[in-house]
């Protein structure tokens, strides 16, 4: 069994009063825009439920759902002529179907993570006849440390599904649909915002709000069943265990104790070594291959971008997005440090009240999940080659061998080892250090200013019909209250001494 990096380990998980959804020691993107949510937008959920809603509020749902109709419009009329990667070199109804299924696979995929960190410290005899397949997931992902390699491989295939529906919807270069003007077209097709926008809300925030408190109808599934065993192959394989060398440098700078990791027998570790070194090795030449297709133009990069502005696009969004997902740990890691000893650390200190203050944690989360999905779509354009037919290969190996290299398998790797578990790592190490960064101010304020937009509160009314179409009920209703679980608890130890 490999082992599994500290930042990725699940510690024992509280309820808060009152909510029955957990906060745990590792917030994952699906859980924490809900787990630890503000009163702003917790009342913005109780306004859509009764229908009570302030003019602003209304304003954004509105506009919100005429771009998220728009984008899905402007999407499929890409696609249906043959204006896409996927579509232009395979067939426009195979893109279409594969942009669609991909969407609601991601959307699994992120509320899935969620509901499976939420539930460890749940009883599972509480829904062992309720919800069955959820059941099965939940036996399998809290099976030793399964749900820590669940992370691990799940986070790969995010980052391959968002490459994949690339593929399948963003426009080619000089595209055009429904007669639009230069600058809608500028905005909606060639810079990607129209797929962006699709992808964000009905493949990701969408799953979020649901899977929040209602986690064990959202996995009684399964598609989350098979998905949990695919991130678990993943992580099996050796391909990210690069990441696990990081953890172990990391581990002796820092001096931390790895004891959370399983003793090995020898052979044991000779077989984890080993996939290190693949891991290393598959690294080491996806870069080698993604740079020299850089350097030639051989990408998908956006037109008329010069070749070395393109290598450094390529790095500077690699550590964008790291930044973005190492600081959710760090300001987890330093919530509970004492006011005194922060405040020796002024930047970070800064931070943290900025972040901590009113209602800006919940916004902080969205508009950071929105941010990190559009530097995901520009990565999938900078990452993935472009080779056509006839032309000279990458490093001359075969058309077959090239065909893959164009798959965006090998962007996929290094955006998922570089641009994110590698700074989770670094972050969980240096939390106070990395939050000291100025530049992670300033990340916060785009991401602040981001969800104030509005830009995807559509996302709030279609999660509130989709909960309703597949007739999601709250967690609360098949589990009880914390204290109401807690009570039978105590009640049933007291029997069992009064018996004893």
């Amino acid at each position: 069994m490999s082992a599994t990096p500290d930042s990725f380990q699940v510690e024992p998980t509280k309820f808060d009063e009152g909510n029955t959804s957990p906060s745990s020691g590792i917030i994952t993107d699906e859980e924490a825009p809900e787990q630890r949510g503000s009163d702003d937008n917790a009342a913005s959920q109780e306004n859509l439920k009764n229908g009570h809603h302030t003019f602003a509020t209304l304003f954004k749902y509105s506009y919100s759902l005429v771009l998220l109709l728009f984008s899905i419009v402007v999407v499929t009329a890409t696609i249906f002529t043959d204006q896409t990667k996927m579509a232009a070199d395979v067939n426009a109804a195979v893109a279409f179907i594969l942009l669609w299924v991909l969407t609601l696979w991601l959307a699994v995929m992120e509320g899935g993570q969620g509901c499976l960190v939420g539930l460890q410290p749940v009883d599972k005899t509480l829904y062992a006849k309720s919800h069955l397949k959820a059941l099965k997931v939940t036996k399998l992902a809290h099976e030793g440390n399964n749900l820590e390699r669940f992370i691990v491989g799940r986070q790969f295939l995010v980052v391959l599904v968002i490459f994949v529906i690339n593929m399948c919807g963003s426009a080619l270069k000089g595209s055009s649909v429904l007669n639009m003007p230069d600058f809608m077209v500028e905005i909606f097709i060639n810079s990607g915002v129209a797929l962006i926008l699709m992808t964000t809300i009905l493949g990701q925030l969408t799953a979020q709000v649901n899977a929040a408190d209602c986690m064990l109808d959202f996995i009684n599934n399964y598609i989350m069943l098979i998905t949990t065993h695919v991130s678990l192959f993943i992580e099996m394989s050796g391909l990210l265990h690069s990441v696990y060398l990081v953890q172990i440098i990391f581990a002796k700078i820092t001096g931390k104790s790895s004891d959370s990791q399983p003793e090995r027998t020898i052979s044991q570790a000779i077989f984890f070594w080993l996939r290190i070194m693949f891991s290393v090795a598959v690294l080491s030449f996806s870069l080698a291959v993604t740079l020299v297709a850089l350097f030639d133009g051989k990408t998908t990069m956006y037109s008329g971008v010069p070749e070395p502005v393109s290598v450094t696009l390529l790095f500077a969004l690699m550590a964008f997005v790291g930044m973005m997902e190492g600081m959710q740990i760090a300001l987890f890691a330093v919530i509970n440090l004492p006011k005194d000893e922060l405040q020796k650390h002024p930047q970070a200190a800064k931070v943290c009240e900025l972040v901590f203050s009113r209602s800006h944690l919940q916004a902080f989360l969205i508009g950071r999940q929105i941010c990190v999905t559009c530097c995901m779509f520009i990565l999938a354009r900078v990452a993935t080659c472009s080779v056509d037919e006839g032309e000279l290969t990458i490093f001359g190996v075969s058309a077959g061998i090239q065909n893959f290299f164009n798959t965006g398998l090998l962007g996929a790797i290094i955006t998922t080892i570089i641009g994110s578990l590698a700074w989770r790592i670094i972050a969980s190490a240096f939390p106070v250090a990395f939050l000291s960064n100025p530049l992670i101010y300033l990340i916060i304020r785009l991401c602040l200013f981001l969800e104030a937009s509005g830009v995807c509160s559509a996302a709030w009314v279609v999660a509130r019909v989709h909960r309703k179409v597949a007739r999601f009920e709250p967690d609360v209703e098949y589990l009880g209250t914390p204290e109401s679980r807690e009570s039978s608890k105590q009640i049933a130890d007291d029997l069992e001494l009064q018996e004893n």
